[in-house]
C-alpha cells in the first residue's frame, strides 16, 4: 500500500455529497442510540426523566452534527486536525487547573450549560492528528524510527495528563487507538513488540504511581470475593445481574438488581449488565451484532479510501468505537478490572454522545469522499 498520493485533489458537488453520505451508519447508530433509550427509560422506572430525556435530545443534535460534518469537505479536517489537536490538548492542561471533581477524579470542565470531559474530545483529535502526520509520511519515512518520534510524543503528552486525572481506562484506550493508526499507517510489527517489552519492565514502576482505589481494582479483579462489600461489591453485583438474566432475560423493567438498586451506575458504567438481565443473552447477543456493524462499516470505508488521511480516519473511528464497547463489557463481566469506560451511544453521558456523533460525522465524510485524492502535505506544512 503506497502512502504517497499523487493526483491533485478533487471537489464533490452538495448533491453528490448527500447521495454518497453513509445513510446506513446512521441506521445503524439510531438503532444502538435506540436501544440506549429504552435501557434508560427502565433505569429511571418508567419515566424519560431524567436520563433518556436528555440523552434523545443528545442525540438528535449529534444527527445534525455528523450530517453536516459528513457533508463537508474533508480538505478541511486535513486542514484542522493539528489546530483541534491542540485545543484538545489545551482543555486537558485546563482542567488540571481548574476541573470539576466528582467521584474522586478531577475530569470535567463545568461550561454551565455542558459538563465537558476534554479526554472523550481528545479521542478523537487523536485520531485526526495520527492521520494528518502520516499522511503526510512516504513509507519510507514510516520505517525509519526517528520518524516515528513526534507521532509518539503527540500520544504520550495527553495521556500522561489524562492519567494524573486519574483516569486509567480512557488513558488507556487514547494508547490503543493509537496504536491501531499506527499499525494501519504501515508502522512494522518489531516496533510494537519493542513497545510492548518496555511497558512490561516499566510494570513495577507504573503499579508504585497508580492511586490506591486503582491498586485496589485491580486486586479486586484478580479476587472479587477479597472485599464483597467494598471494592469487589461492583463487579460482585455485576456478574449476579448478568446470570440472572439468563438466556432470555428477565422482561423489559423486570430485573430485579437494577430495580432494587443493588447494581451501582446502572445508567453509565453498568448499564450493559441491567440491559443483558432485562433482555439476556440473546439480547446481548443482538446489540453486540449492532456494535460489530459499526466497526465493520468503518474498516470497509477504510479499505475504499483512496487516501491516507481517509483510511487512517476510518481506521481509527472504527478502532475507537471498537475499543469503546470491548472494554466495558469485558468491565462489567469482569475479564478486565474496572476503569470506567462507558458503553459507547448507549451509557449516559452527554460529551461522550458528542464527541461520538462527531467521529461518526468525519467518518461519514470519508466515506463520500472515498474516491477523491489530496496532495501528500509532508510535515506541519499545507495546512
Amino acid at each position: 500500500m503506497s502512502l504517497h498520493d499523487h493526483s491533485a485533489p478533487a471537489s464533490l458537488g452538495l448533491a453528490q455529497r448527500i447521495r454518497s453520505f453513509g445513510w446506513g451508519l446512521l441506521a445503524l447508530l439510531t438503532l444502538v442510540a435506540g436501544t440506549g433509550f429504552l435501557v434508560l427509560y427502565s433505569a429511571a422506572n418508567g419515566s424519560f426523566d431524567p436520563w433518556a430525556d436528555a440523552q434523545m435530545i443528545r442525540f438528535a443534535i449529534g444527527v445534525v452534527l455528523m450530517v453536516v460534518i459528513g457533508l463537508t469537505n474533508l480538505k478541511l479536517w486535513l486542514r484542522l486536525a493539528y489546530p483541534l489537536y491542540g485545543v484538545a490538548l489545551l482543555l486537558l492542561v485546563a482542567v488540571e487547573i481548574m476541573g470539576d471533581i466528582g467521584m474522586g477524579a478531577q475530569r470535567w470542565i463545568d461550561l454551565g450549560f455542558f459538563q465537558l470531559q476534554p479526554s472523550e474530545v481528545m479521542k478523537i483529535a487523536i485520531v485526526l492528528a495520527l492521520a494528518r502526520y502520516f499522511h503526510g509520511c512516504t513509507a519510507e519515512d514510516i520505517r525509519r524510527p526517528v520518524t516515528l518520534l513526534l507521532p509518539l510524543a503527540m500520544v504520550a503528552a495527553p495521556s500522561l495528563l489524562v492519567l494524573r486525572q486519574p483516569d486509567l481506562g480512557t488513558t488507556g484506550m487514547l494508547i490503543l487507538g493509537a496504536g491501531a493508526t499506527f499499525f494501519v499507517a504501515g508502522v512494522r510489527a518489531w516496533k510494537f513488540l519493542v513497545v510492548l517489552a518496555l511497558f512490561g519492565a516499566s510494570l513495577p514502576v507504573g503499579w508504585s504511581m497508580l492511586h490506591e482505589y486503582q491498586r485496589q481494582r485491580v486486586l479486586t479483579f484478580m479476587d472479587p470475593s477479597r472485599d464483597p462489600l467494598g471494592a469487589g461489591y461492583h463487579i460482585t453485583q455485576s456478574k449476579i445481574a448478568l446470570g440472572s438474566g439468563g438466556i432470555t432475560g428477565k422482561g423489559f423493567m423486570q430485573g430485579t438488581q437494577s430495580h432494587l438498586s443493588f447494581l451501582p451506575e446502572k445508567q453509565t458504567d453498568f448499564i450493559f449488565t441491567m440491559y443483558a438481565e432485562e433482555f439476556g443473552l440473546v439480547g446481548g447477543i443482538l446489540l453486540l451484532l449492532l456494535f460489530v456493524s459499526v466497526v465493520l462499516y468503518a474498516l470497509s470505508v477504510s479499505l475504499r479510501a483512496r487516501t491516507v488521511f481517509g483510511r487512517l480516519v476510518a481506521a481509527g473511528v472504527g478502532t475507537t468505537f471498537f475499543f469503546y464497547y470491548f472494554i466495558n463489557i469485558a468491565m462489567v463481566m469482569g475479564l478486565i478490572p474496572v476503569v470506567g469506560v462507558p458503553l459507547p451511544m448507549v451509557s449516559y453521558g452527554g460529551t461522550q454522545m458528542m464527541t461520538l456523533m462527531i467521529a461518526f460525522g468525519l467518518l461519514a465524510c470519508v466515506n463520500t469522499h472515498r474516491d477523491v485524492q489530496l496532495r501528500r502535505q509532508p510535515g506541519l506544512e499545507g495546512y
